[in-house]
């Protein structure tokens, strides 16, 4: 398969597509599609940014489209409410008026909606496993006739620990059901998993999990603690594109937001411990450009779709070598070209040297003249110039 335009979808689905301008499917999209089309389990794995939302998208709607029902026929599990969101956001895209919403059933927000949605008979069920099992312990959703389940990201909800959910759900859906089971790595916990819920599946693999996508050039600055900062705004300085920087924890990503706001940058942050309504902000306003700088967790990591990020910076080093190839895969999505830098200060230069071993590769080292950094401005001087420093940090920090 070269391009979407040679699937067997229907009319309405491939006018979508053409709408959208998906023409040319990526290698996990042809790999995967046709089996599924043709109602076989698939275990696919991928690096990030790779297209695997679509992967199972187009089929889904496929299969809907010709089973009209009220019922719920296909189910998605996702480890976080924003991946959810996203998955719902491109089914929006692609379906056609004939097809009901999806029912999104997430954590973070008020659950009426999301009754209301079940209840109005919505054939898609996109969830959380957290709240997707409170709402089947209170009789709240009928998962019986579930044909399609789609587990996106499996390796990332056991490392959440919804393991006990999962298992709590899969006892409760058909045993004829077909399963998709999409994840960046296959370690033994997931296995399991997937051998207990997959029949005589079809094993995908686009690319290597373990490397970063050859579109994204890496950089790694080893500096001395006191230089991280300012090591930091020379690069911000310098990247016209919208920046995303990851930091190891919450304190720490709100105390970096904090230091960038008081220099001048448009930054906003995300992160476990915010509200829904904030971390959508923060991220709608990054895409928007309406912050030009993000500041996260590893809560960003894995699975949130952006468009458009020019420059990953690791300011804080990642524990594992895994999480640096899902933080650099924020960037050089869809065939773009994308930077990844990497900060390195005291024993971070030995946990960045283990990671180019694990990961079999070697990280250009690059300088950056700490000494020559712009004086920090105390207020922001672009679009929000006529706001002083303490209202825009009521507005990030809120």
């Amino acid at each position: 398969m070269t391009t979407f335009a040679e699937l067997p979808l229907s009319s309405a689905l491939q006018q979508k597509l053409a709408a959208a301008e998906f023409t040319i499917p990526t290698p996990i999209q042809a790999q995967t599609i046709p089996h599924v089309l043709a109602g076989k389990d698939v275990i696919a794995t991928a690096q990030t940014g790779t297209g695997k939302t679509l992967a199972f998208l187009i089929p889904l709607i496929e299969m809907l489209q010709q089973q009209p029902s009220r019922q719920v026929h296909a189910l998605v599990l996702l480890p976080t409410r924003e991946l959810a969101m996203q998955v719902n956001a491109e089914y929006e895209k692609l379906r056609s008026r004939n097809l009901p919403k999806s029912a999104l059933v997430i954590g973070g927000l008020s659950e009426k909606p999301q009754i209301a949605a079940v209840r109005a008979g919505s054939s898609l069920v996109i969830a959380t496993p957290g709240r997707l099992q409170d709402f089947i312990t209170r009789h709240l959703i009928d998962l019986r006739q579930v044909k399609v389940l789609v587990l996106d990201e499996a390796d990332r909800m056991l490392d959440m620990g919804f393991l006990p959910a999962l298992r709590r759900i899969l006892s409760i859906l058909p045993q004829g059901k077909q399963t998709l089971c999409f994840s960046a790595t296959m370690e033994q916990s997931v296995a399991g998993l997937v051998r207990d819920c997959t029949h005589d599946p079809i094993r995908v693999a686009a690319g290597s999990v373990l490397k970063p996508v050859e579109s994204v050039e890496l950089h790694a600055y080893e500096v001395r603690p006191a230089e991280k900062l300012d090591v930091l705004r020379q690069l911000l300085y310098a990247e016209k594109g919208l920046t995303l920087i990851f930091t190891r924890t919450k304190r720490g990503a709100e105390r970096l937001t904090r230091e960038l706001v008081q220099d001048g940058f448009s930054a906003a942050m995300i992160h476990g411990g915010r509200s829904q309504s904030q971390r959508n902000g923060a991220l709608s306003g990054f895409q928007g450009g309406r912050f030009k700088v993000l500041v996260a967790t590893d809560v960003a990591s894995r699975g949130l779709h952006m468009d458009d990020v020019a420059h990953v910076i690791n300011y804080d080093l990642p524990g594992l070598a895994e999480d640096f190839i899902h933080r650099v895969g924020r960037t050089g999505r869809a065939g773009c070209l994308g930077r990844a830098s990497t900060l390195a200060a005291g024993v971070e230069v030995m946990g960045l040297r283990q990671i180019e071993r694990t990961l079999q590769l070697r990280i250009k080292r690059k300088q950056v003249d700490a000494s020559y950094a712009p004086l920090p401005k105390r207020f922001v001087k672009n679009t929000l110039a006529t706001r002083t420093l303490t209202a825009l940090e009521g507005e990030v920090f809120a």
